[in-house]
């Protein structure tokens, strides 16, 4: 047996959105199957630790916010903070570090704190060199490979076996029953069919016009359809920028947990969103979409 297959304590890094963790599922799936005895735990972000009871393959997660990931300079300058996390992972004693990256990433720096860490087995995939901080380096796959299978091909390259590569979910049915209810509240009739229509993305350069988005609601309200706008908070005016095009349609902001927004999404017809958060959550439960990309990013690696 590989000493990766032999692992029994195993951290799992992806500290990135709610949609990248989701997208880590297959992988992790593959990793659980394969050696069911061994521990996983999951460092994430903030947001995307949320993802995490979707996802029952994973045994623990650590929540942190590394400066590393921090994009435009937001975070003070803190080296003690970033002990503290090398501390963190010491204490947990890992055998192992499988660190998960998009294309545009490097493995090096997280390779590096599990190094300080004490971890022995660090695996990552990238074209750059970076002395000894990963004890298992891949070439980078190609840019275009999708998300999903950049992170199952590290864990395969590992000696870990996927036999199933779909995105999948877990939703507990005390969540589905209270969809109606969620429904009802704002005006959508639950034994109809309903169109969830989503039109932020957490980067503008891949949102769809707002007005496009309103005469789209605008078209299918008047052919009959509910058209349910959701969003978060932060996204209210494109909401209503949408509802005043479409004054039928109705609006959802920010008022379900993400376990009641996938089974939301679960009893949908269709989902019509950008390249973001529900465009996963539909995919893992197969639900009908219409994604619009932007062209910040090749279609085929999400």
């Amino acid at each position: 047996m590989s000493e990766w297959l032999a692992a029994k304590n195993i951290l799992m890094i992806r500290l990135d959105n709610i949609g990248d963790v989701l997208m880590l599922g297959p992988a992790v799936r593959a990793v659980k199957e394969t050696s069911p005895h061994a521990r996983l735990t999951l460092l994430a972000s903030p947001a995307g630790a949320t993802a995490v009871p979707l996802l029952p393959w994973i045994d623990d997660v650590m929540v942190w916010r590394p400066i590393w990931q921090d994009v435009g300079g937001r975070m003070a300058f803190d080296p003690a903070r970033e002990r503290e996390l090398i501390a963190l992972l010491a204490e947990r004693h890992f055998d192992a570090a499988l660190i998960f990256t998009s294309f545009s990433q490097t493995p090096h720096t997280p390779g590096y704190v599990c190094y300080l860490a004490g971890v022995p087995l660090r695996a990552g995939e990238s074209n750059e060199f970076g002395g000894s901080t990963l004890s298992t380096q891949l070439q980078s796959a190609p840019t275009e490979m999708h998300q999903v299978e950049r992170n199952l091909r590290l864990v395969e390259q590992l000696g870990f076996v996927a036999r199933d590569r779909t995105l999948k979910i877990s939703l507990p049915d005390d969540v589905r029953v209270t969809i109606p209810a969620l429904l009802s509240s704002v005006g959508v009739q639950s034994d109809h069919p309903y169109i969830v229509l989503h039109p932020g993305a957490s980067a503008k350069a891949r949102r769809y016009p707002a007005d496009r988005f309103g005469r789209v609601a605008q078209q299918l309200t008047q052919h009959g359809w509910q058209v349910l706008v959701t969003g978060v908070a932060r996204e209210a005016e494109l909401l209503h920028e949408v509802q005043r095009q479409a004054p039928n349609a109705h609006i959802l902001v920010e008022k379900t947990t993400l376990a009641q927004y996938a089974a939301l999404l679960e009893r949908a017809a269709l989902v019509i969103c950008n390249d973001t958060l529900p465009m996963h959550l539909a995919d893992a439960v197969r639900t009908p979409e219409v994604v619009l990309f932007s062209g910040t990013d090749y279609e085929e690696q999400w």
